[in-house]
């Protein structure tokens, strides 16, 4: 599913999800550098963000797979 991922000024991170016209704050991240790894939305949803290089530059649209619950 398409992911925004995007950073606000207070430095919190969110994901929205525009099929769902869901946007919720990462709340929990497997890898420091956000990539590669799983992150844990606050609604409870887990999504699986693709690899991409360190520093990657954000507002960023990915595609991410969604790893608990049903759609």
């Amino acid at each position: 599913m398409k992911v925004m991922i995007r950073r606000s000024a207070e430095g919190v991170l969110s994901a929205y999800v525009p099929k769902k016209d869901l946007e919720e704050p990462i709340v929990e991240q497997e890898k420091e550098d956000l990539w590669g790894g799983t992150v844990t939305l606050a609604n409870g949803w887990k999504l699986q963000l693709p690899e991409m290089a360190a520093g990657t530059s954000l507002p960023i649209t990915v595609e991410a797979r969604r790893l608990s619950g049903e759609d």
